[in-house]
């Protein structure tokens, strides 16, 4: 046991370095750079204290720039891992929350939320995450009951429900105030934007999901394996998949709550990770936590940069990347 642990603690050491200071270099090139122009002349004298920006330049990077830089990171360190769990639970390479409907789910709670006046945290949230719960279970049941790891009903259901949520969401709209429908158009298509130094302390309520999705990482291996396979072993099937959706769906909605709809991410990422480290979930999820938070940091400084006036929704730009990417791996499992 030892000698294969070795290896492998390595292995996670030196992933989570590189992946590490790619996110570094990604937040420190997010925060000099914008549609207000690039300010790194005077960021690195600040950063090194030999100067000092104007109340102008100080407002742009630490009141606008770090708070978004920061939600950009949660939100793909969040979705990245869901997109990682999902695949792990329901043994399917295409699932993930924006895919199964879970992300539509929490979109139409929050929405609820909004629309009732709840604060952002724990109202909205609370709203969003049983929104997800009931998408979930919906998803499940509509994929087979007591079955649901057979892949084409599991996708069928999850476009159900999405195409569904899509048409509540629409109603939810119409029925808006002219300034609300605006903000809540943008915020659908995965809007970052509206993040205020005041709300980032919302989103420490994932750090404990992450945590405890960490220390089930030997049983998400042994589910790849089989449900049988893993209870023959010792997992408690159960329970283990239960904790592991109520964790998974919880910091979706967090995320949802304060980012909007952001699609493909979770399911991009994994992939990605999956092909470069292999299946090993020990690796796989500090290599999703810090590889998502840096994928959707350059996705949104790509949003943010492009458009010659204003910025795009930083969904356009995940959705431009991963939907291709989920044509292809539907390609591939029908070979």
């Amino acid at each position: 046991m030892d000698t294969d642990s070795a290896p492998l603690h390595r292995k996670i050491l030196a992933s989570v370095l590189v992946l590490a200071l790619i996110l570094l270099l990604a937040g420190v090139l997010a925060l000099g750079t914008g549609p207000a122009g690039s300010m790194w002349d005077r960021f690195w004298e600040v950063i090194f204290h030999r100067g000092s920006l104007d109340p102008m330049e100080s407002a742009i990077i630490w009141q606008i720039r770090l708070p978004r830089v920061v939600l950009a990171a949660v939100a793909g360190s969040t979705l990245a891992l869901g997109g990682l769990v999902f695949q792990a639970l329901l043994r399917n390479p295409l699932a993930e929350p924006y895919i199964l409907g879970i992300s539509g789910g929490s979109a139409v709670g929050a929405i609820l939320g909004m629309f009732a006046g709840l604060a952002a945290f724990p109202g909205v949230s609370a709203t969003a995450f049983a929104g997800s719960m009931i998408t979930l279970g919906l998803v499940l049941i509509l994929a087979g009951g007591r079955s649901p790891l057979r892949r084409d009903s599991l996708i069928l259901g999850g476009v159900m429900m999405n195409a569904f949520f899509g048409a509540v969401i629409m109603f939810l709209i119409s029925l808006s105030q002219d300034a609300q429908m605006r903000h809540v158009l943008f915020w659908l298509m995965g809007d970052l934007s509206m993040i205020s130094p005041e709300q980032t302390p919302v989103l420490l309520a994932v750090v404990p999901c992450m945590a405890g999705i960490f220390l089930l990482a030997r049983p998400m291996n042994l589910l790849l394996l089989g449900r049988d396979t893993a209870a023959s072993m010792g997992v408690n099937v159960r329970l283990v998949s239960f904790v592991l959706l109520v964790l998974t769906s919880f910091m979706v909605s967090v995320v949802v709550s304060q980012s909007g709809l952001i699609g493909f991410v979770g399911l991009a990422v994994p992939h990605i990770f999956r092909l470069l480290l292999g299946p090993d979930h020990r690796l796989l999820i500090p290599a999703c936590l810090l590889g998502g938070a840096a994928y959707l940091i350059l996705c949104d400084l790509a949003a943010r940069t492009l458009p010659q006036e204003g910025e795009m929704p930083v969904g356009v730009v995940t959705a431009l990347v991963g939907a291709p990417l989920f044509i292809f791996l539907l390609w591939r499992s029908r070979r």
